[in-house]
């Protein structure tokens, strides 16, 4: 276990007591020496966490102390290498530079050890090449970053072809296809739309007149989904 690692877990630990936990049962729960539990102890003291009390008596973490942003488990590391790969790795050129962008800057602030388990991580993505409806994908999420309006023309399962004013709320990435969740004017409801079946797309200067916040909690509800 990292250095890095250990120090989260105390903290982790004393977070779930509300009653002082004695440095014998902290240093049992991660299987380190009492002498490791004291000096971690006082490594965390030095950064700012509330710790009160003393060997012998126990320790309690006061509320209110947040942990530094960067502090991650080595599995958390591993997600966000998986997750900045498998975005870096889709077809939407902006979000994948911003992905390589956003690991290159957790790296550059990360402890040593760290920072060497982000760098050599295992965890691979293959590229995906791109698809229908990929080129649109940067101007949905444009659209549903700014709450404006899209005149979309569809294709639908039948070739049906019909021309809609939406309001994008959602962005569902899956295997094969990306699907948009949106109210749509024309059917006064909410649909969803595959993006390799939107034949033509413009992102308008209006602002849908719901906050998307709200839209989405009912589109949730609609669908049956958890809000967890």
């Amino acid at each position: 276990m990292s250095r890095a690692q250990r120090l989260l877990d105390v903290i982790q630990l004393l977070r779930s007591h509300r009653r002082p936990v004695a440095a014998g049962r902290l240093a049992e729960e991660l299987g380190v020496s009492l002498r490791t539990i004291y000096r971690d102890i006082e490594t965390l003291k030095g950064q700012g966490a509330h710790i009160d009390g003393e060997a012998g008596i126990g320790y309690v973490l006061r509320p209110g102390f947040m942990l530094p942003p960067l502090m991650f488990s080595e599995e958390e590391i591993e997600a966000l290498v998986l997750g900045g790969r498998w975005v870096a790795a889709q077809p939407d050129e902006p979000l994948g530079k911003a992905a390589r962008n956003a690991l290159a800057k957790i790296a550059a602030v990360l402890p040593d050890d760290l920072q060497r388990s982000l760098e050599t991580s295992s965890l691979m993505v293959a590229r995906r090449d791109p698809a229908a409806g990929d080129t649109e994908l940067p101007v949905i999420r444009a659209a549903i970053r700014t709450e404006r309006k899209l005149r979309i023309t569809y294709c639908d399962e039948r070739d049906n072809r019909t021309h809609r004013t939406i309001w994008p709320i959602a962005l569902g990435f899956f295997d094969s296809v990306r699907m948009v969740a949106a109210w749509c004017e024309n059917r006064d409801d909410f649909r969803h739309f595959r993006t390799d079946r939107i034949l033509s797309i413009t992102l308008t200067e209006r602002r849908y007149p719901r906050r998307r916040t709200d839209l989405l909690q009912e589109w949730k509800q609609q669908e049956g989904m958890s809000e967890s």
